[in-house]
């Protein structure tokens, strides 16, 4: 089975921000938003940090899609999205680090508090990848709703189906009784939308990263396992 990358989905909007168009730098922004901001929060928690998150997730940002940024150095043949996303993240966190310890260099318990939060890197990087598979998810389902809208009154309807199960919590057998349907024809209505929803999940995940095939399998069941 080939590999389904295209790049050009994401990468090119990484391209375009880069090069300062205000639409694709406020997609980027909102698309990406979440990730940094839930690791910052994790990641200094209980700190002096903690009123600090909304200005290093700016940071963060302005680091990414400035003139000469962190973007505009980014290449799809090299390496991937989160990698990078993830590394200017931890720079600016550990920036603002540096200056609160240098703030309080007499303070004990800030230099202690500082210490902790490094001791605990490997924990938040599981903070990042979590929060980075939740943004997997939701543009996923946001390009199987814009292909269902598109396509048949069943691809809508399994994309419904999807949204009743997961979102709502809701059994097969009680989404079936609601639509007055046979539950055996919704539960395979429901294999063929989970079936099209990883279909969509492989092409996300392969535009975020260069991947073989096999890692793109591990992958996608990773994201699976950290939201489990």
């Amino acid at each position: 089975m080939e590999v389904p990358h295209n790049p050009d989905v994401s990468w090119s909007l990484i391209a375009r921000a880069a090069a300062g168009e205000r639409g694709a730098r406020s997609v980027f922004a909102r698309g990406y938003l979440p990730v940094v901001r839930s690791f910052l929060e994790a990641r200094w928690r209980s700190t002096r940090l903690a009123g600090e998150v909304d200005d290093a997730v700016q940071e963060v940002f302005i680091e990414c899609l400035r003139e000469n940024g962190v973007l505009s150095s980014a290449d799809p043949e090299r390496g991937d999205l989160r990698g990078l996303l993830y590394g200017v993240t931890r720079k600016v966190a550990a920036r603002f680090e540096e200056r609160v310890r240098k703030r309080h260099s007499r303070d004990q318990a800030t230099g202690s508090m500082l210490d902790a939060v490094q001791a605990r890197e490997p924990s938040l990087s599981i903070v990042f990848d979590r929060e980075w598979a939740r943004t997997l998810m939701r543009l996923t389902g946001d390009r199987m709703r814009a292909n269902a809208e598109g396509g048949t009154p069943g691809a809508r309807l399994r994309v419904e189906l999807l949204r009743l199960r997961f979102a709502e919590g809701m059994p097969i057998r009680a989404i079936a009784a609601q639509w007055e349907q046979d539950p055996d024809a919704v539960h395979r209505a429901y294999a063929k939308a989970r079936a099209e929803f990883k279909s969509c999940l492989r092409e996300v995940v392969a535009e975020h990263a260069v991947r073989s095939e096999v890692d793109l399998d591990r992958e996608v069941e990773r994201v699976f396992e950290l939201l489990g």
